[in-house]
């Protein structure tokens, strides 16, 4: 067999082969499902431990999002929960 006829061979079957195979992405991706940011998720955590009372886990959980996601729009709700006092923002 040449050469030129095992590469047509060879085209004919991965053509014969993709009109078979399964679709990967057969529907659009539902935009009413949004995944929380990390941020946000422990600025959410920071205010359910709040509300059980818990400060010190509240203000914890604030000045972490505040040192690991400085930019994150959640670290600037964070420092504003957390007032004015610099030391308690940049406190680890």
């Amino acid at each position: 067999m040449s050469i030129v006829w095992r590469g047509a061979a060879g085209l004919f079957l991965a053509g014969a082969v993709a009109g078979y195979a399964p679709y990967q992405c057969g529907k659009a991706p539902d935009r009413s499902v949004r995944e929380e940011t990390p941020g946000e998720a422990l600025y959410g955590l920071a205010k359910k431990l709040r509300a059980e009372g818990d400060e010190q886990g509240y203000r914890t959980t604030l000045r972490y999002i505040v040192a690991r996601y400085p930019s994150s729009r959640f670290a600037v709700a964070a420092r504003a929960d957390l007032g004015a006092d610099a030391s308690e923002v940049d406190a680890p």
